[in-house]
C-alpha cells in the first residue's frame, strides 16, 4: 500500500450551501482530518476564497468540479486550478478532454470520475447500457489513466477488479463509504457503498466522507473510530 499519512486517508467532503459554516468545519476537523473535499456547491458559494483558506491552514484540497467541455476549455481551467495550490481536481470526460487536462497539469492530480456511485444496474438500463456497473468503471479507468490521469473516483466494490487489472501505480479516491458503526444516515443516495476498513482492503487509497462525520453525535469521535479501522486495514 501507498505510503499515505494516516490524517490524509479521509477526505473530508465539504458539502456546504455557506461558505462560513464550510470554514467553521476546517476548523474543528483540521487538528484530526487534513484533506478536504470541495465540491460544486461549495465552490459555487465560497470560489477561490474558499480553496485558498483551506490550504493556507497547511491543508490538502481535492477540487471536485468535474471538468467536462471541450478540451481547449478543460485546459484552460486546469491551470486556474494549479495556481491555488489544489492537490487532486477532477474530471469527467473522453481521451481528448483527459489528455487536455494532464497537458499542462504541473503539479496537480488529476483523478478521472468512472461512474457516480450513487448509479446502480438500473440506472445503466434507464440510459440504454446492457452490461454490469463495474464493467463500465473499469473500461473508463484502463482509458484515462492511459491518457495520462493520476488516478481514478470509483465506488469501493470495483476497487479489487481496478487493482487486478491496472495494478497499484495510480491513485483511487473512494466516496461511498458507510462506518461499521451503527450510526443511521437519513435520506442517503449513494448506493455502491462499503465500510472504511473494506474499501481499504479493498484497494483504495483515499475515502471520502462527509455525512456520516457531519452528522455524528461525536464527530471526532466517529472521525477516531475511522482511523483506527482504517490503520488496522493497513497494517
Amino acid at each position: 500500500m501507498k505510503d499515505i499519512p494516516l490524517n490524509e486517508r479521509i477526505i473530508f467532503a465539504l458539502d456546504f450551501a455557506h461558505p462560513g459554516e464550510a470554514m467553521q468545519w476546517v476548523e474543528k476537523l483540521d487538528s484530526t482530518i487534513k484533506f478536504f473535499k470541495v465540491g460544486l456547491q461549495l465552490f459555487l458559494a465560497g470560489g477561490w476564497p474558499v480553496v485558498d483558506h483551506i490550504t493556507e491552514r497547511g491543508n490538502k484540497v481535492m477540487l471536485d468540479l468535474k471538468f467536462f467541455d471541450i478540451p481547449e476549455t478543460v485546459h484552460q481551467a486546469v491551470q486556474q486550478v494549479r495556481n491555488h495550490g489544489v492537490t487532486f481536481a477532477t474530471i469527467h470526460g473522453n481521451d481528448a478532454i483527459v489528455k487536455a487536462a494532464v497537458q499542462d497539469k504541473a503539479d496537480l492530480q488529476i483523478l478521472a470520475v468512472t461512474v457516480l456511485t450513487s448509479f446502480d444496474e438500473s440506472d445503466m438500463r434507464q440510459m440504454g447500457l446492457t452490461g454490469p456497473v463495474e464493467d463500465m468503471v473499469r473500461i473508463r479507468a484502463r482509458k484515462a489513466l492511459e491518457a495520462g490521469c493520476d488516478g481514478v473516483v470509483s465506488s469501493p466494490l470495483e476497487t479489487p477488479a481496478l487493482r487486478r487489472e491496472l495494478g497499484q501505480g495510480f491513485f483511487t479516491v473512494t466516496p461511498g463509504i458507510r462506518p461499521s458503526v451503527n450510526h443511521k444516515i437519513a435520506q442517503d443516495d449513494q448506493r455502491r457503498t462499503a465500510s472504511p476498513g473494506q474499501a481499504i482492503t479493498n484497494g483504495a487509497d483515499y475515502l471520502v466522507i462527509g455525512r456520516p462525520i457531519r452528522t455524528a453525535p461525536n464527530p471526532l469521535s466517529l472521525i477516531n473510530t475511522l482511523q483506527h479501522e482504517i490503520a488496522a486495514a493497513t497494517a
